[in-house]
């Protein structure tokens, strides 16, 4: 039980539903719980959430939901005393909330850009600024920030996600160093393609999606679970030295 009476608030973990297309947020729900631990799914999603949660907790799982706006700061304190009032404390926190803009540069708006850097950056700063605390109280935790590939390298496309998820990657390294002292860890992780709820628009088209997996060594998509793994090996004490860190998990595209 490699989170054995460790609780874990997930932001994103709304699309959990077994048998169903999962996000990442959903994914790790499954895992986190199978390995021992409490977990509060957070979501702007109300109605999948609650749903992810009745399977959970139909399936002997330990699990709670919280409507969460992640843009917003009052959301985010509301989300996290709701966290301590059910299960006491929080061990682990996952910023996985996410949305996806594909427009080129000049395409970009205000309102997409602003709309990027809210759920990305914004999002991940807010969470972590009000769990340090909380982390600091039990003698440390485990933060794990969902940036992409695409906070690493470029595209022709996708102008302010690049630009958010490269906030979150640096985000997570100053975090890592100004609490490491505490012993709270903070990491990110770097998805590459992987078949979710918020690619599957862009994966129904044909070419889109050959052109992507073109650029994928291993000549395909990744799954949420994948995804998942190399977060819950992040959550667990496994990776006590590890902080700071970028783990990418993208069948070998950023090793071109």
């Amino acid at each position: 039980m490699r989170l054995d009476k460790k609780v874990a608030l997930i932001t994103g973990g709304a699309n959990g539903l077994r048998g169903s297309l999962m996000g990442f947020g959903g994914a790790c729900a499954w895992k986190f719980t199978d390995e021992g631990a409490k977990v509060m799914l957070a979501d702007i999603d109300e109605e999948s959430g609650v749903n992810t949660v009745r399977e959970l907790s139909e399936s002997g799982n330990n699990a709670g939901f919280v409507t969460l706006d992640v843009t917003s700061e009052s959301s985010w304190t509301s989300a996290i005393d709701a966290t301590l009032s059910r299960f006491g404390k929080i061990d682990i926190l996952v910023n996985s909330a996410g949305t996806s803009s594909t427009k080129t540069l000049e395409e970009t708006t205000e309102g997409d850009w602003d709309g990027q850097m809210n759920v990305h950056a914004k999002g991940s700063f807010f969470g972590i600024k009000h769990v340090v605390p909380q982390m600091k109280n039990i003698g440390g935790g485990s933060i794990v920030n969902i940036s992409s590939i695409n906070g690493l390298i470029g595209s022709p496309t996708s102008t302010a996600y690049h630009v958010a998820k490269g906030g979150v990657r640096l985000l997570t390294k100053s975090a890592a160093i100004q609490y490491a002292g505490f012993g709270i860890r903070v990491n990110s992780v770097h998805p590459g393609y992987a078949d979710t709820p918020m690619t599957a628009p862009a994966f129904k088209n044909r070419e889109s999606l050959e052109s992507r997996l073109n650029r994928v060594p291993m000549g395909r998509l990744g799954t949420a679970d994948e995804i998942a793994m190399g977060i819950l090996y992040l959550a667990s004490d496994e990776s006590s030295f590890v902080t700071g860190s970028e783990l990418v998990i993208d069948g070998g595209m950023t090793a071109q």
